[in-house]
């Protein structure tokens, strides 16, 4: 594979104006932007919120991001086959298209699907992920019903410096990475690749019976193809900023992951898919209490079709450009408001011909933050525009209260909306351009203890949809028919004790559908119980840990025909420092092997074991 366009990307890199605000509190501890669009202490935010720092990810040795994502608060996945497979996130019970990505501050996403490729964003170029969960619609418009999840790609700030990283281990595995990063006073800059490739699982136990169309899982002839199915991809990452005054700064970024995708079918059996985000952010900052920035940036999603090997004439991209100016003006002490403008434009090139192929978004919001004392406030509103459904008006407000020193209690409310895909809408003699955007309102209540070196959170949550899209046999077409309530409630803790580092965190999830043909029923694919378990303790040059990830029952199917079991995996990781700069990894997932499907006849890994080794010096 040749990473295409990205000599031109990395041409234009900091010449593009914008991206996020964001990254500037990266070099942070404890600090999050996503929650509020705005740098605010991980322990101010009014949002159930989760950081992933750089040295957590190193330390879990996640091979993927749904590797580092899988069981924590909120969050449940399904995983058609193994690495590289397509895999869904349920964030609070909402639909997988409920959850708004951003990478370096960039939507992400299918405009067709409206799923975001979360197996195709290489975890070796990640630097921060932050979670918030609950609606930010009101902030950023479609699609965050059930939260917000930021990605951050590497951002280097010691002195100049090369890095390699070698690995391998079960089902062929092989990888290796390369790059350089540095900073001073007047910027900073970096580059990195990244190859890995592994021959996989066989992804599919299913069958499909072409004299009856009888069948289940992959659509394949029974037992015709009890294959591996491998997963290659190449990653390139290209970032750096300028300190052009002290009130000017730009910085740019690109990353483009490309992957060869090979899974079990009779009418497609492979894809080759291109993962793109490039942007840039233009930073005025003239005082203390005033800061402006202009972002803009495009996300490219493209999937090519394959069988045998044979490249078919179908194909999907789609293009998602967008840009922002954001103000943010402190106006009082423990005071700020920010105002913002946002633009999106969808357009889609496809080998299916849709009626539209092209739709914009504008928006304004303003924000209110503010302290009192033990108390604090925010709210927001925002109005979008958009070419296809019109104007939707959304808003949130939270407020908390600190008490006896330690302890802090949260409620809040907000709106949110998603707006229908492409397919949705458009998908030739399945597409209903009368659809209309689902609507959401969730009521949160919140307790947290925050001490030293001790920290327990407990969240509560009500979310009720209106207007789901679902088949209409009426019309034998997608409609707004449903409705469905999710509800439940999150438990973390984060503690030291002798030494050894506990994170774990339990979530609980009821879901109901409350109207259509399948009133009563759970929705599908979400587990009701789910729990996750990191515990790490470094003994001088070696460092030892071990992840529990279980998760309860679930429903494969709508009509909660098809139960698919509970389940719990535990993998175990060491590293040795044999010098400062130079580690050795090694890790064993799944180490008693179970045998569990998160999609009805879709196999999951067995045990398995990896090594890295990894070069980056320390400044």
């Amino acid at each position: 594979m040749q990473l295409r366009n990205l000599s031109l990307a990395g041409a234009c890199l900091l010449a593009a104006p914008a991206l996020a605000h964001a990254q500037d509190a990266t070099n942070l501890d404890q600090v999050i932007v996503t929650a509020n669009r705005t740098a605010i202490s991980v322990n101010d935010a009014l949002a159930p919120v989760e950081v992933i720092d750089a040295e957590q990810i190193r330390h879990s040795q996640a091979r993927s991001l749904p590797d580092l994502l899988r069981g924590r608060a909120g969050i449940s996945m399904s995983n058609q086959g193994g690495s590289g497979k397509l895999t869904t996130l349920f964030l609070r019970g909402a639909e997988s298209d409920h959850v708004l990505v951003l990478v370096d501050g960039i939507r992400v996403g299918s405009a067709t699907s409206g799923l975001t490729a979360f197996q195709d964003l290489p975890i070796e170029m990640i630097d921060r992920v932050e979670i918030v969960r609950g609606p930010r619609s009101s902030l950023y418009g479609a699609d965050a019903i059930g939260g917000v999840i930021q990605v951050f790609t590497r951002r280097d700030k010691q002195a100049f410096a090369p890095r390699v990283r070698f690995d391998g281990g079960s089902n062929d595995t092989l990888g290796y990475g390369v790059g350089f990063g540095g900073s001073n006073d007047r910027g900073w800059f970096g580059a990195d690749y990244q190859h890995t490739r592994t021959s996989g699982i066989n992804a599919c136990n299913g069958f499909f019976d072409p004299a009856t169309f009888d069948g289940a899982g992959c659509f394949i002839a029974m037992d015709s193809q009890p294959d591996r199915d491998g997963y290659e991809k190449d990653a390139l990452s290209l970032r750096g900023g300028i300190n052009l005054t002290e009130q000017w700064s730009i910085e740019g970024h690109a990353l483009r992951n490309e992957g060869d995708n090979e899974f079990d079918g009779d009418f497609t059996d492979g894809s080759r898919t291109v993962q793109q985000v490039i942007g840039g952010k233009l930073r005025w900052h003239p005082s203390d209490r005033v800061d402006v920035h202009l972002t803009a940036g495009r996300n490219v999603d493209s999937s090519d079709s394959y069988l045998g090997g044979v490249k078919l004439p179908d194909f999907f991209s789609t293009d998602r450009d967008s840009a922002t100016l954001q103000g943010d003006f402190g106006v009082a002490a423990n005071q700020l408001v920010s105002v913002g403008l946002d633009w999106l434009n969808d357009s889609v090139e496809s080998s299916t011909q849709y009626d539209q192929d092209e739709r914009d978004n504008k928006a304004a919001f303003v924000q209110y933050q503010g302290k009192f004392g033990a108390q604090s406030l925010e709210a927001s509103v925002r109005r979008d525009d958009n070419e296809q459904f019109g104007g939707h008006t959304t808003g949130g407000a939270a407020w908390g209260l600190v008490f006896a020193d330690n302890w802090r209690v949260t409620a809040g409310y907000g709106s949110a909306f998603k707006a229908p895909t492409f397919n949705e809408l458009y998908y030739p003699f399945f597409g209903n351009p009368n659809l209309r955007p689902e609507d959401s309102e969730t009521w949160e209540l919140g307790l947290a203890f925050l001490g030293d070196g001790f920290n327990v959170h407990l969240d509560t949550f009500s979310t009720d949809v209106d207007n789901l899209i679902a088949f209409d046999a009426a019309i034998n077409l997608p409609n707004n028919v449903e409705k469905a309530r999710m509800q439940g409630a999150e438990l973390s803790a984060d503690t030291t004790i002798a030494d050894w580092t506990i994170n774990g965190a339990i979530s609980y999830l009821d879901t109901e559908n409350r109207r259509g043909f399948y009133e009563g029923n759970d929705l599908a694919r979400r587990a009701k119980n789910s729990a996750r378990l990191d515990v790490d303790r470094a003994f001088g040059a070696f460092r030892v840990g071990l992840t529990a990830v279980g998760e309860g029952s679930r429903y494969d199917d709508v009509a909660n025909t098809r139960r698919l079991g509970g389940y719990g995996t535990l993998d175990l990781r060491a590293e040795y420092a044999i010098t400062q700069d130079l580690t050795l990894q090694a890790r064993v997932a799944n180490v008693f092997d179970r045998d569990y499907e998160t999609v009805a006849f879709y196999n999951q890994p067995g045990r398995e074991w990896f090594l890295t080794l990894r070069y980056a010096p320390v400044n």
